[in-house]
């Protein structure tokens, strides 16, 4: 599948960036992406406004009610999918909620993933349990990737579970806080739990996410893992935009990768 092909074919390291659809205004979507991508930026991971969004910090959560009182839906989000695939080459995750899927069906979830260029999938609340008796083989079917999270309170035989089942990547959730919670640092048990998870030899590509903003910590990533995803930063960028641009994206891109 793409997500995991691209990342393991970037063996220095993979930036993902996260945003949240129909944010700072409906039709933003497609321009944060292109810009994204002309940026240098290959995978996204683009957030499905909800109302309650359980593992998201203040600040997504905004950008998440904006987007909703933008008008932004299920339906508006799929076609903006299918314009960023056509026109850049980005592999395109999507995040969310269970609630969101169970809405609309899983088949025809997956079917509109399929068809608009969605390679992959994020849902925190979706019990692997769930996954694995109920949808793996429709994931499978649809050739759509799902991607499991791991904190530092997950035992090694979820952990395990996990690498099992994520046929995208395993989303190391960098603390036992909600996005966007650090303070731009790795504490000491944080880089113990890194080397932890890197001793464990697991055979899915792992991204390390939640508060990270700094380029210090995303070179600190590539050493434990396959590089990084960064949300409530990048959110808080689009915020201080009048209107969504190039350069600022650019410079935003820059000041994280040129480590």
């Amino acid at each position: 599948m793409k997500v995991k092909e691209l990342i393991q074919n970037n063996p220095d390291g993979l930036l993902n960036i996260f945003f949240t659809a129909g944010y700072p205004n409906l039709t933003s979507t497609v321009q944060v992406a292109n810009h994204l991508a002309a940026a240098g930026i290959r995978m996204v991971e683009i957030g499905m406004p909800f109302s309650d969004p359980l593992a998201d910090g203040k600040t997504i959560q905004d950008s998440s009610e904006t987007a909703l009182r933008n008008g932004m839906n299920i339906d508006i989000m799929f076609e903006q999918v299918e314009e960023i695939n056509a026109n850049t080459d980005l592999v395109i995750i999507l995040m969310g909620y269970y609630n969101q899927l169970l809405t609309i069906g899983m088949v025809k979830f997956l079917e509109k993933c399929k068809t608009t260029g969605v390679d992959g999938l994020i849902i925190p609340d979706l019990p692997m349990e769930i996954y694995e008796q109920e949808y793996k083989d429709l994931f499978e079917e649809y050739e759509i990737a799902i991607s499991f999270l791991i904190t530092p309170r997950t035992s090694l035989a979820r952990i395990q579970m996990a690498d099992r089942l994520s046929s995208g990547f395993i989303y190391l959730v960098a603390d036992n806080s909600i996005t966007g919670a650090a303070s731009g640092s790795f504490s000491t048990a944080q880089i113990d739990y890194f080397e932890r998870i890197k001793q464990n030899n697991l055979i899915s590509p792992v991204l390390i996410g939640f508060g990270i903003k700094t380029s210090s910590q995303y070179k600190l990533t590539k050493k434990y893992a396959n590089g990084a995803i960064i949300g409530s930063e990048f959110i808080r960028k689009l915020s201080t935009m009048a209107t969504i641009s190039q350069e600022p994206i650019s410079r935003f891109v820059n000041s994280i990768t040129n480590c």
